[in-house]
């Protein structure tokens, strides 16, 4: 991926602070929040109540690796924030920017206790996304996917999509079916699947308009964001936890699925053709 000279100041960087708490539970606990909530939505429900422990505050000095990734960060955001900025202001609405906050092991969010294995999430009550970049190991040693730094932008892309989805209403919409107890567990598990696909097309209309803008695509980038979207489908990773798939507990939807709309959103470039609830729920 190349790098553009664009920084974002909407980064806040909690590494090496301290504070937070240390969470209870064990590594069981970890890797099954790692599975539910890896490129998910809005996480509360398991996060409101997951804080517990002695409160930490060591503190240390950033090393000029994890120096390299926050500014790796601060400019992914910066490109996120210019092509959603210009995308809504060709439809007609002002596009207002999500918040990027790097952590390391736990720390609080709008949602409740983020902790590291849970991977990079958004959070819809306080318009930020959470990321511990150390999860991006496991994403390749336990989920199988070749990670790049363009399959991070992918990633960072992807949870992005829920912000817009949240300036869009569709967040909202999705949270009021929830509550209304209205829908089946099966029925809730298809509006999940079609929001997550929804934030995968979003991916690819950025990745899109942003090469269309600042050419930073390389060769194999497409590939390695693929690689990630295919490594954390429900299908591949109910096989590898459970030996088995078993299609109506999907929440996220299949590898298949994930290649499918994030190349959709790639290849149209137009955020008018993601409407994943129609084609789904049909």
């Amino acid at each position: 991926m190349r790098w553009t000279d664009d920084r974002s100041g909407n980064v806040e960087d909690r590494r090496g602070l301290g504070g937070g708490a240390v969470v209870g539970g064990g590594l069981g606990t970890l890797i099954i929040a790692a599975i539910v909530f890896f490129l998910g939505g809005d996480p509360s429900a398991v996060l409101s109540g997951s804080g517990s422990g002695s409160p930490r505050t060591e503190q240390r000095q950033l090393n000029n690796d994890e120096l390299k990734v926050r500014e790796f960060v601060e400019m992914v955001t910066a490109e996120n924030e210019q092509t959603w900025t210009k995308i809504f202001a060709e439809n007609g609405m002002k596009y207002e920017p999500a918040k990027v906050i790097l952590f390391e092991n736990t720390t609080q969010s709008g949602c409740g206790t983020a902790q590291s294995a849970m991977g990079p999430f958004y959070c819809p009550a306080d318009q930020s996304v959470y990321m511990d970049m150390s999860f991006f190991k496991e994403l390749q040693s336990q989920f199988g996917a070749k990670v790049t730094e363009f399959s991070i932008a992918y990633v960072m892309a992807h949870e992005m999509g829920h912000h817009v989805q949240t300036l869009l209403g569709t967040t909202q919409q999705v949270d009021e079916y929830r509550r209304s107890g209205r829908y089946s567990e099966a029925a809730m598990n298809r509006i999940s699947v079609a929001t997550e696909l929804q934030a995968d097309f979003y991916a690819g209309v950025w990745a899109k308009q942003t090469d269309a803008r600042e050419h930073i695509l390389e060769p194999g980038d497409i590939d390695a964001a693929i690689s990630a979207a295919e490594a954390v489908g429900d299908d591949n990773i109910q096989k590898r936890s459970q030996g088995y798939v078993n299609q109506e507990s999907f929440t996220h939807g299949s590898s298949a699925q994930r290649k499918e709309w994030f190349m959709k959103g790639y290849e149209t470039g137009d955020i008018r053709q993601g409407n994943t609830f129609d084609q789904l729920l049909k």
